[in-house]
């Protein structure tokens, strides 16, 4: 099974995501952890290796996919062609997909988590607030089907927990 996360930074996506690959078990792929990868090698920032980023995870998740392996994929995952990508890869594979779109209704929460948080990542710069603008939109204007978790209304065990029982069964 592929599981694909979406949602702003700062929502509570990598808790879920972590929390969820633990239960499965399954793969998690960051697309935060390559996309530091790379800059840490020496790239410069740019539209060029965040796409890169969502490739490479895409071979890794095609990868694992291929030897059994259910995998969770952890990123913003804001625009349909990225959504996409995921919804080729599980039909490549022949696995199950399903959508978990993230998000935290409490605004002055959410800025805070983002505002305050402390992550591993040397070279990947933190997204600002205003930053999130567009990309709220954009996963607002999505209307395919997923499974939607609020992270205001719950700890990440809690949200794991209700997210696979809502899994398409195999």
């Amino acid at each position: 099974m592929l599981i694909a996360l979406a949602g702003l930074p700062g929502s509570g996506k990598s808790a879920i995501a972590s929390e969820l690959a633990r239960r499965l078990p399954a793969a998690h792929l960051a697309v935060d952890e390559l996309e530091d990868a790379m800059l840490r090698a020496g790239l410069r920032n740019s539209y060029e290796v965040g796409l890169a980023a969502y490739l490479g995870a895409e071979a890794l998740a095609e990868a694992n996919l291929h030897t059994g392996a259910h995998v969770i994929v952890d990123a913003v995952n804001d625009h349909p062609y990225a959504r996409g990508q995921w919804a080729q890869l599980a039909q490549r594979a022949d696995v199950p997909l399903a959508f978990v779109e993230v998000l935290c209704s409490d605004v002055e929460l959410h800025r805070q988590r983002l505002e305050h948080r402390v992550r591993p990542y040397a070279a990947l710069p933190e997204p600002t607030w205003e930053s999130l603008l567009p990309r709220r939109v954009a996963l607002e204007q999505w209307g395919d089907e997923r499974i939607v978790v609020d992270t205001a209304n719950g700890n990440p065990a809690a949200l794991a927990a209700r997210v696979l029982e809502r899994l398409p069964r195999q």
